[in-house]
């Protein structure tokens, strides 16, 4: 007989936006019980789930899954790394970044029932100024976006968008040093990201191209934009296209060195901390294990129709920009637009 694996389900009750009062029942029918032992442990902290993680992980736990929103799983996650005990993830989140770039389902039911599976890969992840982080980390215009984020007091992807096109034009881009192993050059820059996934979650995609696989970072550079490109780079977001954006500067590297001018905020995976000028990165090369959705391993997935016809009005804006410059009440018109076609997805 098959010895049965050891899974603990680390479940915070106050993160995201789903509610998971039903989540215990659902573990209980879904999960099969000729192959695995289950417990589940409730947060009740700040960082409690990275102590149950860590705990869980030297008392040599199989599979410890994070049910929660993004916070929940870099908490769980930090603690897993180089360890032979897997991530597994149930996405009750408001971006669920990194189970989306998997391709886990957003669905609690099918979520849960993947784990049956049990199919376990490893990853890279990376780390900034000591913080691990699973899908991206950044500072400048990225932090100021994930502190207003964090204080908008709803989530989704409208909040999202609404946040970009509202907030961001307030913002004054910064002169940073950027070094890695081809040299050091300077930018003055809206922000740096990097992205060891493709996306920040809610689908907004950072860095289309970006794979947990590859030893490396993608490097996503913001140039200083205009009232004019915002509603465009909001767009590129979800079309998958912000490397064909004419503001941004990409490149890959495994250690990245940044320095500003004075200290300030960063991200990692969406939480914002405030930290000095000099900044670290690096990837860690396959240095989780996680478990993931049999049918699919990463995101390979292209904009939906609806998204496509958001290019296509996109495309056309040229077509009214000097109209635009003389009347500013058109940018408003168009932000307005954008928010009503998002709210159709």
């Amino acid at each position: 007989m098959t010895k049965k694996r050891k899974i603990t389900f680390i479940l915070n009750p106050k993160s995201g936006t789903t509610s998971k009062a039903e989540v215990p029942a659902l573990i209980g029918q879904i999960i099969d019980k000729d192959l695995f032992d289950t417990e589940i442990c409730f947060t009740e902290y700040r960082g409690h789930a990275a102590e149950i993680a860590k705990r869980k992980a030297e008392e040599g736990v199989d599979v410890v899954v994070a049910v929660g929103g993004d916070g929940t799983v870099n908490e769980v996650a930090r603690s897993l790394v180089h360890t032979n005990t897997a991530l597994g993830i149930v996405p009750c989140g408001s971006g669920n970044g990194l189970a989306r770039h998997l391709c886990v389902p957003m669905d609690i039911k099918k979520a849960i029932g993947m784990i049956n599976s049990c199919k376990i890969d490893s990853f890279d992840y990376g780390v900034i100024n000591g913080m691990p982080f699973f899908c991206t980390c950044g500072m400048g215009f990225d932090a100021f976006i994930s502190l207003k984020f964090a204080e908008a007091g709803k989530r989704g992807p409208i909040t999202y968008v609404e946040t970009v096109l509202k907030e961001g034009l307030k913002y004054k881009p910064e002169t940073y040093e950027v070094s890695d192993d081809t040299g050091a050059r300077k930018y003055k820059a809206y922000l740096i990201a990097c992205a060891n996934a493709s996306q920040y979650g809610n689908n907004a995609y950072i860095a289309p191209g970006a794979t947990m696989k590859d030893g490396e970072m993608d490097v996503i550079i913001m140039e200083p934009f205009t009232a004019l490109d915002a509603p465009q780079i909001a767009a590129d977001l979800f079309m998958k296209t912000m490397h064909n954006n004419s503001k941004i500067k990409t490149f890959r590297t495994k250690t990245l060195h940044i320095t500003r001018k004075q200290a300030g905020a960063i991200h990692y995976d969406g939480d914002p901390i405030m930290t000095d000028a000099e900044i670290d990165v690096h990837i860690e090369p396959q240095g989780i294990k996680i478990l993931i959705n049999p049918e699919a391993e990463e995101d390979a997935g292209q904009p939906n129709a609806v998204l496509n016809a958001f290019s296509d009005f996109f495309n056309n804006i040229n077509n009214v920009r000097e109209d635009i410059e003389r009347q500013g009440h058109r940018i408003q018109v168009i932000n307005k637009v954008l928010l009503r076609k998002l709210t159709k997805l």
